[in-house]
C-alpha cells in the first residue's frame, strides 16, 4: 500500500502500489536516495530485469515508497539497506519534489510527491539481484556520457535537478556536480 498525498505533501489515504502507477496515476509519496563515495562519485543503480516498472534502466542510488505511516527518512534508509546491503554513512534530507512522469515503455505514470536525500556510502554495495541488475560509482562527466548513451529512468533528471544544491553541499564544489 502506498500513502496518497494532496500537494502540500499532507497524507489524504492510501491506494494500491500498481493501481495509484496506472494512468492517469494517483499523487502519493515517495523517496529517492543519492549516495556518494569518499571521492565524489555518485552510486548509480541499474533496475532488476524482472521489475513491473521500469526494468533495466539505469537510475539514482535507491528509489521507492514509504509504507502508510512510515517517516520518508526512516523508509529511504531501510529500502536503501533492503536493495543495497549497504547502510549510507551519512543520509541527510535534501527537499522535496512534485512531478509527473509517464513511462511510455510500460503504461504506468509516477506521479509522486517525491523526498529526496543525499549521503555517503563507503561499504562496497551487495546489490539484491530481485530490485538491482548493476550498480556503478560515477563521476558528473561520467554520469552524463551513460545518460546520452543509455536508458534512464523518466523521473532520474528531475530528482537529481532537485536534489543539486544538496549534492553540491556534500561533494564540494570540485566534485562538478
Amino acid at each position: 500500500m502506498l500513502e496518497l498525498v494532496d500537494e502540500d505533501g499532507t497524507t489524504i489515504g492510501t491506494a494500491e502500489k500498481l493501481a495509484a502507477h496506472q494512468a492517469p496515476g494517483l499523487l502519493h509519496r515517495a523517496f529517492s536516495v543519492f549516495l556518494f563515495d569518499e571521492s565524489g562519485r555518485m552510486l548509480l543503480q541499474r533496475r532488476a530485469l524482472g521489475k513491473y516498472h521500469s526494468p533495466g534502466v539505469w537510475s539514482n542510488t535507491c528509489c521507492g515508497h514509504p509504507y502508510p505511516g512510515e517517516a520518508p527518512f526512516a523508509a529511504a534508509a531501510r529500502r536503501t539497506f533492503e536493495e543495497l546491503g549497504v547502510s549510507p554513512t551519512l543520509l541527510a534530507e535534501a527537499g522535496t519534489v512534485r512531478y509527473n512522469h509517464p513511462d511510455p515503455a510500460s503504461g504506468l505514470v509516477e506521479q509522486e510527491f517525491n523526498h529526496l536525500f543525499v549521503g555517503l556510502v563507503q561499504a562496497e554495495p551487495e546489490p539484491d539481484p530481485e530490485e538491482i541488475e548493476d550498480t556503478a560509482f560515477v563521476t558528473a562527466a561520467e554520469l552524463a556520457e551513460r545518460h546520452a548513451a543509455a536508458p534512464f529512468s523518466a523521473w532520474f533528471m528531475t530528482v537529481l535537478d532537485a536534489a543539486r544544491p544538496a549534492v553540491r553541499e556534500l561533494t564540494g564544489p570540485s566534485g562538478g556536480w
